[in-house]
């Protein structure tokens, strides 16, 4: 039996924020495989990283908030088109070229929900997870922060269509017992703040 290890990479697809890549790696058998991998990272860096070794950025944030005044956990509804329709997630958001994942942090809810970022939890906090692995090296730092603030539509993009929500234990309790679609990320973190 050999090490399972790429051999090669092509590129499928190239677009903004999302780039597909063909993995020809050899199994544990000796075998020549193809994998179709998602990736936020252009062709060069996910190249560096496969082959040399280099140690990558992380791609987004993910953020579970608390409200200091409201003690609720801050959820969103957002319309998402791989879905068609919409889904319970956390706010979450892709890291600007020279931010820090605490700059991403506060930007990205304020953004999203209108809060403002009053600090981070760093015993919590995890700066590099994985999302999805059998598809994508997408990584975030799982970030648990609190806030403060009105909750607000005025920053949104147009590409975004969210509704905010600050939830109590009960409200929480009640939403994971529904039908409705969530996020697993948003999932496991209601259930953590239900206790």
């Amino acid at each position: 039996m050999t090490k399972m290890k790429i051999k090669n990479i092509t590129t499928l697809a190239d677009t903004k924020y999302l780039k597909l890549y063909n993995a020809e790696y050899t199994n544990k058998n000796g075998e020549i495989r193809n994998w179709s991998i998602a990736s936020r990272k252009d062709v060069i860096t996910f190249k560096n990283k496969v082959f040399n070794g280099e140690e990558d950025t992380i791609d987004a944030v993910v953020i579970i908030a608390t409200h200091i005044e409201e003690n609720k956990l801050v959820i969103i509804k957002q319309f998402r088109v791989p879905l068609n329709d919409y889904v319970y997630e956390l706010p979450a958001g892709l890291i600007d070229s020279g931010e820090d994942f605490k700059s991403t942090v506060s930007r990205e809810l304020r953004e999203e929900t209108g809060l403002h970022l009053i600090d981070i939890d760093y015993d919590k906090t995890k700066t590099k997870t994985y999302i999805s692995t059998g598809m994508t090296d997408e990584s975030v730092a799982l970030v648990y922060c609190r806030c403060l603030g009105e909750v607000s539509k005025d920053y949104l993009e147009p590409d975004e269509d969210i509704e905010v929500m600050l939830l109590s234990k009960e409200e929480a309790r009640e939403l994971i017992q529904s039908d409705e679609k969530i996020d697993i990320k948003a999932l496991m973190a209601i259930q953590k703040f239900i206790g």
